[in-house]
């Protein structure tokens, strides 16, 4: 009985953060992406004047660059170029099921250490150590960016959902609420460090998967004033409200979400409200996420960040 609780209570973290897609949030791994995208280019069809190679040769032709690419590194260990190719094709063999998740961290590490201001590595490297299941070294990953970079959204997100994972919904909510604390001083020292709406969407969240949604409503009530063009807290409360079974007061919500949102927006939106929902779309995590131009689907080599 307790395993079937515990098991509902991780399905209902999934279900619900799953929302967060349309507020502007990625919960779609970075890693999982880039392996996703990796498996579709290795089954797509060839072009007339192509020739697919067969998987163990393509298999093979991997495995060759991997060894060029260590050998490069064997005399140049800091050689970011080296460094991204091994990364990238160890990825590949990986979305291919021939590699190992933990073969990836190697390079990762290196790449983070040597490119401390590219926190997409840190991020990586945070996503892989958690797939292997070292979740202390997946922590320590993003409180590593977040150190230096207290608003860096993706570290931010990624950490939370962790602890989530780990039944610590109050670790999660002090990190956000010591997020919201430091913002004033820390965007007057840097504007722009600390995207306060995206941090308050997190932790109404946070607050609506424990079932706190007194605390939820009131949280995306300070955003909307805050930001009355954004339609995110207004999708947010509809949320909660329908969760509530309060149908009348989050239709209305909804309605006018969809009528703040941008075009590309509104279908989710409606398809959410009537209990439908389609897939979200898979948008960065930041204040652009909200613009009309949905974001593209990222290769292997194209969403890893460029040295």
């Amino acid at each position: 009985m307790e395993k079937a609780n515990k098991r509902r209570g991780l399905i209902s973290v999934v279900v619900v953060l799953s929302l967060i897609a349309f507020l502007g949030f990625s919960l779609v791994p970075i890693l999982d992406s880039i392996l996703k995208s990796s498996q579709t280019t290795a089954t797509s069809t060839p072009t007339p004047t192509q020739t697919a190679p067969s998987g163990e040769k393509q298999a093979q032709l991997l495995q060759d660059q991997v060894r060029g690419y260590e050998l490069v590194l064997q005399r140049e260990p800091d050689n970011v170029t080296a460094l991204r190719g091994l990364l990238q094709v160890r990825l590949e063999l990986i979305g291919q099921g021939v590699g190992d998740i933990k073969d990836a961290i190697p390079p990762l590490e290196k790449l983070a250490k040597l490119n401390p201001e590219t926190t997409e590595y840190g991020i990586l490297l945070a996503q892989a150590k958690e797939r292997t299941g070292d979740r202390e070294g997946a922590a320590q990953a993003y409180r590593s960016i977040l150190a230096s970079k207290p608003g860096e959204i993706k570290a931010l997100q990624g950490l939370v959902n962790l602890l989530l994972v780990q039944q610590r919904p109050e670790a999660a909510i002090g990190l956000l609420q010591d997020t919201l604390k430091a913002a004033p001083a820390q965007n007057q020292a840097k504007p722009g460090s600390i995207d306060v709406t995206s941090v308050q969407l997190i932790l109404g969240q946070v607050y609506a998967v424990q079932k706190r949604y007194d605390e939820a409503i009131a949280i995306y009530d300070e955003s909307a004033k805050a930001n009355p063009k954004d339609f995110r807290p207004t999708l947010a409360k509809a949320i909660v409200f329908k969760e509530q079974g309060k149908t009348d007061e989050a239709k209305t919500l909804f309605d006018k979400a969809s009528e703040l949102a941008p075009p590309n927006y509104k279908d989710q939106i409606n398809q959410l409200a009537s209990g439908t929902p389609s897939p979200s779309p898979a948008a960065d995590a930041s204040p652009e996420a909200a613009s009309p131009e949905p974001a593209a689907s990222p290769s292997p080599e194209g969403a890893l960040p460029q040295p």
